[in-house]
């Protein structure tokens, strides 16, 4: 019994597919054989930039983590302690408050402007504003303005004789009237606040070019099955953000969790210690208490946290399988062809 061979049309023969090994999948080389792979050509034109890598990221990292194991000033020679640097870190109250403050901080940096930016992001797609590109400009433009102006400006606006009391007060809700930045209950909060205005243009514009992306038929396949523009919003529009949402998480929790220079000159983290945040902390040993290795030891451990809450959102967000069509696409008429 003879077997057929598959031919083209030219009548050569095709090479039949490989019988084992999963159907004709090609198996993704490993590591070492990738490696191994690449010329010396090629590691050449890298060379730059993983020699700027190794110096300027990977060299402060290592001396960072060797500083962490000593007691040093910064002038005398150190002395080794061990993990006393770390243990310090871990049972000192002031700074578990301080990380109480930075997770508080999180809702008004990250939740609260993914979820302005999706609203912003989810009306302008459907509504036609004339100067939308103005708009979004201007709604962009705190991301871009230098975090000195922004601390200076809120600092003016929520001062005790500042705009915002003077319309509490026209209003007749006077005895809310108070120093925002300056009172132990509010300062936190209105420093969240500032983060908040500050971070939603970001997540907006990266949620407008995921909308773009999104096939326009499916949109029409949800209308013809009847769908408002809510039941669209969470059941297209919210599950194809995926990739922009998990970004934009990735950046303000990175932003709220290594926020410095906006509560440095806006409260240097009072009234108190009510706006005190781990980085402050980190600066005021290093350059003020001259105590390198307990400074080094809580950044060492802030960058771990930030990694940890990255790697987290990550894997939440991830996509484990293909995305759900819960609306197809319009079918078009089959066509009829008439013979003549």
């Amino acid at each position: 019994m003879s077997t057929a061979v598959p031919t083209t049309r030219h009548g050569t023969a095709t090479p039949a597919p490989p019988a084992t090994g999963g159907a004709g999948r090609r198996r993704r080389p490993s590591p070492i054989a990738r490696l191994s792979s690449l010329s010396w050509t090629s590691l050449l034109y890298v060379a730059p930039a993983l020699l700027f890598f190794g110096v300027f990221v990977l060299y402060p990292i290592g001396i960072s983590v060797w500083y962490s194991f000593y007691a040093y000033d910064g002038l005398s020679v150190g002395t080794p302690v061990g993990w006393g640097n770390y243990t310090a870190v871990f049972t000192d109250s002031h700074l578990r408050t301080a990380l109480l403050h930075s997770l508080v901080l999180l809702f008004f940096y990250a939740a609260l402007p993914v979820c302005v930016g999706l609203l912003l992001a989810g009306a302008m797609s459907r509504i036609r504003v004339y100067g939308l590109t103005v708009l979004r400009a201007a709604l962009f433009l705190p991301q871009i303005l230098s975090s000195v102006v922004v601390a200076v400006a809120w600092r003016n606006l929520l001062a005790e004789d500042s705009p915002v009391n003077a319309v509490l007060r026209a209003v007749g809700l006077g005895r809310f009237a108070t120093s925002w930045l300056g009172d132990f209950d509010t300062a936190l909060p209105s420093i969240g606040v500032i983060g908040t205005w500050v971070e939603y243009g970001l997540c907006m514009v990266l949620f407008l070019s995921g909308i773009v992306a999104i096939d326009r038929s499916t949109y029409e396949a949800a209308r013809l099955d009847g769908a408002g523009p809510v039941r669209e919003f969470f059941a297209i529009t919210l599950p194809a953000l995926r990739p922009q949402i998990s970004i934009a998480l990735i950046l303000t929790i990175t932003f709220a969790l290594r926020n410095f220079d906006l509560i440095w000159n806006t409260t240097r983290g009072g009234p108190g210690s009510s706006t005190t945040v781990p980085s402050l902390y980190v600066y005021e040993d290093a350059f003020q208490n001259r105590m390198l290795g307990r400074a080094s030891a809580l950044a060492i451990v802030l960058t771990l946290v930030i990694l940890l809450v990255v790697v987290v959102v990550q894997l939440a967000l991830r996509e484990r399988e293909g995305p759900r069509r819960r609306f197809t696409r319009p079918r078009t008429p089959d066509r009829k062809v008439q013979s003549s």
